[in-house]
């Protein structure tokens, strides 16, 4: 037993390595500064052992701090749940309904994408997310919702401290002139705290307070924006993809009604597919309830529409400068340096008469497949570097063939 425990143990040693990473050190560092600060503020405002208030208040901060920790481990380690690699749907006849990923050699079952970060098929896969260093998926969505929303929380509480110690220490410091405002932080206070609130303190303290105001609208945000997907049983890729579903309907022309298969038509019933008194989700990641119009293979069936849809309405460009595929290339343009895409999507580096196929694009930047023999390279290259083809190479070469006939 104790072989097999430490077996588990080296074996999952590698997540550790999820730390290793601007993400999670940019947040934790956040969480640390804003709860130590926090902590250190509290003695100096309402010392814990005084009052009932300062006990209740200390405890509350201590709290937050251990949620807020939990939850985001919790996102991080347990992870979204994959598919097993090579999987494949039990009826023969469903392959026809599903993509094939030829990374992890499998089809893709539904709600699932290929993240390219995590190089795996992803169960239910809402995005990939730096803070975490992790995909946000099936297993870990509730986990990373309550951290969203016990951030903002625990940072709110923090910078109500921070505000209350500042405004406390600097009220007896505090002298105003006809034209000045002056601060003597040397001045000894009525009621001498335990810990001294001196000049770098406040400036700790100040820019502690940044930080929690920032998190807590920033992160608050985010939260939302969760909430709205997942009170419709959605993820963010299939809000993308249902408004896609429409956009093809409506430039075709066609009679068909496109619904969104995993709308249970409650939003409390859609609630508790994520969120559960266990922590672990409803459902094997692989089949879920769905709408009684539709069956397991309508948002599938879509995808594949709006891929054959892609493939026709992409527009064939041919690579006129080189470009060796740098986030932020000067070399490119000032334009093309600040404007580049927000995205941890790759850049793709071109050369000379390299074919392009793009998909869609901003003023300075595009994204396609660049195309070479046997494969397709995704992601996104500078305007300027590319022409549009004027002509369609394919129906050419079947032209001159057919003049030398």
């Amino acid at each position: 037993m104790i072989l097999q425990d430490t077996f588990v143990t080296f074996e999952n040693l590698h997540e550790v390595r999820r730390l290793c990473h601007w993400g999670p050190v940019i947040a934790l560092s956040v969480i640390a500064v804003c709860s130590s600060m926090a902590i250190l503020d509290s003695i100096i405002w309402y010392w814990p052992l005084d009052t009932t208030g300062g006990s209740i208040n200390f405890i509350m901060l201590i709290n937050w701090t251990v949620l807020i920790l939990y939850n985001y481990f919790n996102a991080m380690f347990v992870g979204p749940g994959y598919i097993p690699l090579g999987w494949k749907p039990e009826n023969q006849q469903d392959y026809q309904y599903l993509q094939f990923c030829r990374v992890c050699q499998g089809y893709k079952a539904p709600r699932s994408h290929h993240c390219r970060k995590c190089n795996r098929c992803v169960m239910k896969m809402d995005h990939h997310c730096p803070w975490i260093n992790n995909c946000c998926g099936h297993q870990n969505h509730a986990y990373f919702t309550s951290f969203l929303l016990l951030a903002p929380l625990g940072c709110s509480h923090a910078a109500i401290i921070f505000i209350m110690t500042m405004y406390t220490q600097l009220y007896e410091r505090i002298s105003f002139g006809w034209s000045t405002v002056k601060i003597d932080m040397s001045a000894v206070r009525r009621f001498q705290p335990l810990m001294p609130f001196s000049v770098p303190a406040f400036a700790a303290t100040l820019f502690a307070l940044g930080l929690a105001l920032g998190t807590t609208i920033a992160v608050g945000m985010l939260f939302f924006i969760q909430m709205k997907v997942i009170l419709r049983n959605k993820t963010s890729i299939e809000a993308w993809i249902e408004e896609k579903a429409k956009d093809r309907i409506q430039y075709y022309q066609t009679e068909e009604e496109f619904i969104f298969p995993y709308d249970l038509g409650s939003r409390w019933q859609n609630f508790k597919q994520v969120f559960t008194w266990s922590g672990t989700p409803k459902g094997d990641g692989i089949e879920w309830p769905v709408h009684p119009k539709c069956h397991q293979h309508t948002l599938t069936i879509e995808q594949l529409k709006q891929k054959a849809d892609k493939r026709v309405r992409s527009v064939q460009y041919r690579a006129v400068e080189d470009y060796n595929g740098a986030c932020c290339p000067l070399s490119k343009g000032v334009h093309t340096f600040f404007r580049t895409p927000c995205t941890e999507e790759p850049r793709i580096p071109l050369s000379k008469g390299d074919t392009i196929l793009a998909t869609r694009g901003t003023k300075w930047w595009m994204y396609g497949d660049k195309v070479l023999p046997g494969e397709r390279i995704r992601g996104w290259f500078p305007r300027r570097c590319v022409e549009k083809c004027h002509y369609d190479t394919a129906a050419s070469d079947t032209t001159s063939e057919k003049k030398l006939n």
